[in-house]
């Protein structure tokens, strides 16, 4: 099996455990679950064979979650971010070709914290609430896809920002993910990246992933919902400033 995997015993066990744990964030806050296997395994994967592999995991912790999450779910919010960012990809891609890389990542991370943090000190973003909020959101996650990768956290900063409770903001962030995640895979398959090697360590990986969703969602309990905010706030916050390390470090 580490043969098929291109890895060593010690490295899949420790990516076993890796993807427990994001799966465990990931069904408890409804996203984070690429941030934080990015932010661990990039010394262990290159991060161009890691993404492909992401998407595998990021469908199976949706389709464990999608049932409540479509039921609960702000759909306006959900789609209308989709369509946005599907929107932005593409001049997010043209911007990686035009600047430099590593500082488009800086700037979308040091945007994220700082957004992060207004939000923890209770700064109320009230155009985030608007029709051109959610346009304007979409959008910028799309861009911020292309040129670092994090747009899904700007979709968190967005829907974390809305006046609504725990358990919707999570569910419409789950039906975000299955959304762009169905898109992202046919797109990985017409463009080749998504491989035999990336597809089977997906499917390897999926099973600790999805143990990890279920323990998330089983430690989502309305007790703990008034934690819910705070907890994906200083989240973000936390692989925002682990990703500007990294760069920092080069």
């Amino acid at each position: 099996m580490t043969d098929a995997l291109n890895l060593g015993l010690d490295h899949a066990l420790l990516l076993g455990a890796i993807c427990f744990t994001a799966g465990v964030i990931r069904g408890f806050s409804g996203f984070g679950l690429s941030a934080v296997v990015m932010a661990a395994a990039a010394l262990i994967i290159a991060p161009a064979q890691l993404i492909p592999m992401l998407l595998i995991l990021e469908l199976t912790a949706s389709l464990l979650m999608i049932r409540q999450g479509f039921a609960q779910a702000d759909k306006r919010i959900s789609f209308g971010l989709a369509v946005g960012s599907a929107l932005g990809l593409p001049l997010g891609l043209w911007l990686t070709l035009s600047i430099s890389a590593d500082a488009s990542r800086l700037i979308a991370l040091a945007v994220i914290i700082v957004l992060a943090v207004a939000q923890l000190a209770r700064v109320r973003l009230a155009f985030l609430a608007t029709n051109a909020g959610l346009a304007i959101s979409g959008i910028a996650s799309g861009i911020t896809t292309g040129v670092s990768g994090a747009g899904g956290m700007v979709v968190a900063l967005y829907v974390l920002a809305q006046d609504i409770a725990a358990g919707r903001m999570r569910a419409s962030l789950v039906l975000y993910l299955m959304v762009s995640g169905g898109i992202s895979f046919f797109t990985h398959l017409i463009i080749g990246t998504l491989d035999a090697q990336a597809f089977t360590r997906g499917l390897v990986f999926a099973v600790p992933c999805a143990i990890g969703v279920i323990v998330g969602r089983m430690c989502f309990v309305p007790k703990w919902e008034r934690y819910y905010k705070p907890f994906c706030l200083c989240l973000l916050i936390a692989l925002a400033a682990i990703g500007v390390l990294r760069l920092a470090l080069g």
